[in-house]
């Protein structure tokens, strides 16, 4: 089963050719055009992965960012931005982001395999919370 991807963006333009590029490999995908929109999505639905743009108007992709470390630490957070500057980049390094990926994205093999590597770490957190579940109904009544 592949990841449930969130791409966050203002542009409509960008959030459509991310969707149509990310379903045709197979990926779940939802689409916001706001941070509040995303958050709305985060709350109704199982989301590993989330590519957010960084400058949007109200909410920054850096707020948004902080709202997932905060509160849905699991999925994981890809930053893309058309403000390509070191503080930006610092900045979402601080706050949690997987990696920073600077637009035009026109080949999108970085972010290709960016979601694959944070999609196989989440995998792989998965597996172990599952094995820890197992072993706790196991062998949880022999103390």
């Amino acid at each position: 089963m592949k990841a449930c991807i969130l791409i966050v963006d203002d542009e409509a333009e960008i959030r459509d050719m991310l969707s149509r590029h990310f379903k045709f490999q197979g990926y779940d995908v939802e689409t916001a055009g706001t941070v509040d929109d995303a958050l709305v999505i985060l709350n109704r639905k199982m989301v590993q992965v989330v590519i957010s743009d960084i400058m949007m108007p109200g909410k920054t992709g850096i707020e948004l960012l902080k709202a997932i470390h905060d509160s849905f630490p699991m999925i994981r957070v890809i930053m893309i931005t058309g403000y390509v500057t070191l503080e930006n980049a610092l900045t979402c390094m601080r706050k949690g982001a997987d990696t920073c990926i600077f637009k035009p994205l026109g080949d999108l093999e970085e972010l290709d395999e960016a979601v694959v590597r944070v999609y196989q770490w989440h995998m792989r957190w998965q597996d172990k919370l599952h094995s820890l579940q197992k072993m706790k109904t196991g062998g949880g009544d022999k103390a």
